[in-house]
């Protein structure tokens, strides 16, 4: 079996680590390449194979390298368009796209094979797969509610996973999820309404990702939740997602489902 380099943005930080570390470890890989911010290039020293701040000098000496990317929205359009033109697959986990970003992101998928998934847990795409059939299953008479917990220093909210989700069981009653989400309750808003489907974010602390979903019906309730236990299960995902897309071509954005399937 041949080895798959990989190259790690962000190689300083929390995600990025256990990334280098998982590629240090599993003989399927080999760490060709990282990098890091400016102010954080001595977190790099570390790292015995190409290391640099400048993203395109480090994808140059690491030709057909698959480039793996949790860092942020902006940073990682630039990953996407520039992996296209050098030819490096990228496979991303970034989450907080607008939807103008997530448009130039399907752009740059025409040109290269990207893959992006706001989740990398195999688990929480197992999920978006069986919950639709649960919405179908119980009917409109119970309503539908999202509940996610992430660590003090998250950057957006809701959480991309809590949207996927949303996004999911919305689509299995033929609505959008963004026709119907109510992300804010405060002051005398009046009954909820049965399309509605609200979206709670809770921080603090150190939790890497909790996901509920609550089916609340007529005498019961349902809870469906998912927890990640620590960030090697994202980045075992990422893993995964960069020896399947090695295979893969350009033409469309590669997820998870892709995979999975």
């Amino acid at each position: 079996m041949s080895v798959c380099d990989v190259i790690i943005m962000g190689a300083g930080g929390r995600m990025g680590a256990t990334l280098a570390g998982l590629a240090m470890d599993d003989p399927a890989f080999r760490l060709a390449g990282v990098v890091e911010r400016p102010q954080s290039e001595a977190a790099l020293a570390r790292y015995d194979c190409v290391r640099g701040t400048s993203m395109e000098d480090v994808f140059a000496k690491c030709p057909g390298a698959v480039i793996i990317d949790f860092t942020a929205p902006e940073s990682s359009l630039k990953v996407a368009n520039l992996a296209a033109r050098l030819g490096n697959p990228a496979v991303i986990g970034t989450t907080g796209f607008t939807a103008a970003q997530m448009k130039e992101l399907e752009a740059a998928a025409h040109n290269g094979p990207i893959f992006w998934a706001p989740n990398m847990s195999v688990g929480v795409n197992a999920l978006l797969q069986v919950l639709p059939k649960l919405v179908e299953a119980l009917g409109p008479a119970y309503d539908l509610e999202i509940m996610e917990i992430h660590h003090n220093k998250k950057a957006d909210s809701p959480s991309g996973t809590a949207l996927k989700l949303g996004q999911a069981i919305a689509a299995a009653r033929g609505e959008k999820l963004d026709d119907v989400k109510k992300c804010s309750r405060d002051g005398i808003i009046g009954p909820r309404t049965p399309r509605e489907i609200g979206l709670m974010a809770v921080r603090g602390g150190d939790v890497v990702g909790d996901h509920t979903v609550y089916f609340l019906g007529p005498g019961e309730r349902i809870e469906v939740t998912h927890r990640a236990h620590s960030r090697e299960t994202f980045a075992r995902g990422a893993m995964r997602a960069a020896l399947w897309l090695k295979g893969q071509k350009g033409g469309k954005l590669h997820t998870m489902s892709d995979m999975l399937q």
